[in-house]
């Protein structure tokens, strides 16, 4: 990969998590998918060569267990759903160039290679180890089939990650308490030889690595706390049937699989494969992208300085599954001598109407429950690509919905585009046979400029507004000048200002096709172009549209209220009787994991939209402190003042608790204060820092072990 900027000489990929073939799919999910087809989309439209990959995610223990419950093959039953979402991605215009699945003999065999690439190469290793075992079935225990208590942070995890909790990878033998999910017994350990990816071996490359990055920021901070220390290997095989063999099993490797999370990264490569192999390598070579520095080059052992002739890779994941995707798959990438990532891209999480998304409670929005309330798949791309950064939760309601298609799409694009064309087809047949304006003019390309940047600084949000933006403008602009009172008077200053707002038009189509292409092939065809949108670059945003067009239809529909409260009713009844889903929940790249599951059904506020960079973070100085005393501050009903410990010295801070905290029961109580804010008084008594409280009830944040008075928080 390279650094430069888009577009490069080289082809790019990009590709979305896998999602798991295990359950439906839900606005949670499609967040994802939406985001990576946008900005695939963008990058072409810039004049980068690019595809779009990515497959189901078919082995690993869920679909194992809900096989058999079903009473069919693991594959059947993975199978099933993989065709489902192959069938529902196209219908809300997420067009993969390739979608393939985990279990396609291309994967298979590649699987393989790799691995044989890390033992060739002395990257595998093998050892004893303790694994779960349900003594009454008699049989391991991996991963999904047992959970138990998180030995790093306590809370209820399964067995190979805390979904729950730290959300940290967990190895085979580290969950504490583990409980068979086949019988509900407790589990126990039994030695058992495993094989191991040393990630040791790449620890001084991931740092380098993360250096490098490109994307989000939890993409590119939030690793490195894993690669501090000594960096634990990765256990790459299981025991159980439903899987990629373990390759050359006289090596050892009898009755193992691998680990899902080894087979399913390398199904990007695959799948990139495939779609290679169906076009040709002239019009698309995978190996220009994968492999470093071409084949000539390509091997266990190369050189740094050769990646920069490689493709240019970028994922696009939920933030659940950083760790994989930032530390795992850039090592085995490396072990087996492939191309890594020029950027990963964490998106958030997915909310419904301002509560976390529970699939158990079936608070949420399936897809087929949009696309069943007939609306367009472009409103819904357009809601989830605005509504939030990329690395932010996004709330989903349907009142939401339909306050910003009616307000911003139908008020404001619609609006334009339709009185516009609707002038100039009734007055000039079309596009009328004068000059576009220079101010009209640089707003276009102003409009482009900021394009371009938004594709290189992979901001989704801004490439989805920078049409609407513009579009706003053409609604001044055509208020402003009110060329149906110019027409008589003035009709050589009308023809110029309907000029302008049918160029404007089709700046637009350009501009909103990524975001919204579905809407924007149809104003392509309303401006009488020929062949697609999808096949122009940005110039055409200022090319002359037709001379002629037919009469236009209206661009976007109203979104009407009684709809919307039937179908709020038909959620709020659901999730009042917490019906359970029809299927378990089809996670992305996370086995059957509800990321945004939630145990108390809680009203939270709305997260922050405006983001801090890890060095605005480093800023804030926390220290663990200890209250000494406290008492009413006077005058005041909620203030308490209080002399805070935090090692170093001891702090005078006036606290809002009064209320809600006896006075004579916090000396002796563990705080985290926040020590550089600046200084304030209150009621005539100086505050020396923050101390920091949870909700309304003000819960004193502590730690969870005694860590000395002064230790800084990170």
């Amino acid at each position: 990969m390279s650094h430069d900027e888009f577009p490069t000489e080289r082809p790019a990929v990009v590709t979305c998590g896998l999602p798991y073939a295990n359950g439906d799919l839900h606005v949670g999910h499609l967040r994802t998918y939406v985001d990576g087809d946008a900005l695939s989309r963008a990058l072409r439209r810039i004049g980068q060569q690019t595809a779009f990959v990515s497959g189901s995610d078919m082995h690993g223990t869920p679909v194992a267990v809900n096989a058999a419950e079903a009473g069919v093959e693991p594959r059947e039953f993975a199978l099933d759903f993989h065709e489902t979402y192959a069938e529902t991605f196209p219908q809300f215009n997420i067009e993969f160039d390739n979608y393939g699945h985990t279990d396609d003999a291309a994967n298979v065999e590649l699987t393989q290679e790799f691995v044989r690439s890390w033992v060739e190469n002395d990257h595998v290793h093998e050892k004893e180890i303790q694994v779960a075992w349900d003594t009454e079935e008699d049989q391991p225990l991996p991963d999904r089939f047992v959970e138990g208590t998180c030995p790093y942070c306590g809370e209820q995890a399964r067995g190979d990650e805390c979904d729950e909790g730290c959300q940290r990878h967990l190895e085979p033998g580290e969950i504490e308490d583990p409980v068979s999910t086949i019988t509900g017994n407790p589990a126990e350990y039994r030695t058992r030889e495993h094989k191991f990816l040393r990630l040791s071996d790449f620890q001084e490359y991931l740092q380098g690595f993360l250096d490098r990055l490109e994307g989000t920021d939890n993409a590119q901070n939030q690793p490195r706390e894993w690669i501090e220390g000594e960096l634990q290997d990765l256990c790459i095989t299981r025991d159980m049937d439903w899987g990629v063999d373990y390759p050359d099993e006289a090596d050892g490797g009898e009755d193992l699989v691998l680990y899902v999370w080894v087979d399913a990264p390398i199904e990007y490569v695959a799948s990139t494969r495939q779609y290679s192999e169906r076009v040709g390598a002239d019009e698309y070579n995978w190996e220009d992208v994968w492999k470093v520095g071409g084949e000539e080059r390509h091997g266990p052992q190369w050189d740094d300085d050769w990646a920069g002739e490689s493709g240019e890779i970028i994922h696009v994941i939920g933030r659940d599954i950083i760790q994989h995707h930032a530390v795992f798959w850039p090592a085995m990438l490396r072990g087996a001598g492939y191309n890594e990532p020029r950027a990963i891209l964490a998106t958030g999480f997915v909310g419904i109407d301002g509560k976390a998304l529970s699939t158990s409670r079936n608070r949420a929005v399936w897809a087929d429950e949009y696309l069943d309330a007939g609306f367009h798949p472009d409103l819904f791309r357009y809601y989830i690509a605005t509504g939030a950064e990329l690395d932010t939760d996004v709330d989903f309601s349907w009142d939401r919905f339909q306050e910003r298609v009616n307000g911003e799409l139908v008020g404001n694009v619609g609006n334009f585009i339709y009185r516009s064309l609707l002038f100039a087809e009734r007055n000039y047949d079309g596009t009328p046979d004068a000059p576009v304006s220079d101010d009209v003019r640089e707003r276009i390309e102003d409009a482009i400029a900021d394009f371009e940047a938004a594709v290189r600084a992979y901001d989704v949000r801004e490439l989805a507004e920078i049409a609407i933006e513009l579009s706003n403008y053409g609604n001044e602009y055509i208020q402003r000048n009110e060329p149906w009172n110019l027409v008589d008077d003035d009709p050589e200053r009308a023809e110029q200002v309907i000029r302008d707002c049918v160029q404007l038009t089709k700046a637009v189509a350009v501009l909103m096709q990524p975001v919204l292409p579905g809407k924007a092939e149809r104003l392509w065809g309303q401006l009488g172009e020929q062949g697609s949108a999808a096949d122009v670059t940005l110039d055409a945003a200022l090319d002359a549209p037709p001379a002629e067009f037919d009469e236009p239809a209206e661009l976007f529909e109203q979104v009407e209220d009684d709809h919307i409260e039937a179908l709020n009713e038909e959620l709020q009844e659901r999730v009042e009787s917490e019906a359970p889903a029809d299927a378990s929940n089809g996670g992305e790249g996370d086995e059957d994991a509800d990321e945004s599951d939630e145990s108390d059904d809680v009203d939270l506020e709305p997260l922050v939209e405006e983001r801090i960079g890890f060095e605005d973070f480093e800023g804030v100085d926390m220290r663990v402190g200890e209250v000494r005393s406290a008492e009413a501050v006077e005058g005041a009903d909620k203030l308490l003042r209080l002399e805070v410990d935090i090692g170093h010295e001891v702090r005078q801070v006036v606290a809002g608790l009064r209320q809600l905290h006896d006075a004579e029961d916090l000396p002796g109580t563990r705080v985290i204060l926040l020590a550089n804010m600046e200084k304030a008084e209150l009621f005539g008594v100086e505050s020396d820092g923050m101390v920091l409280a949870a909700g309304d009830e003000a819960d004193l944040l502590t730690t969870h072990e005694d860590a000395p008075l002064g230790t800084r928080v990170k």
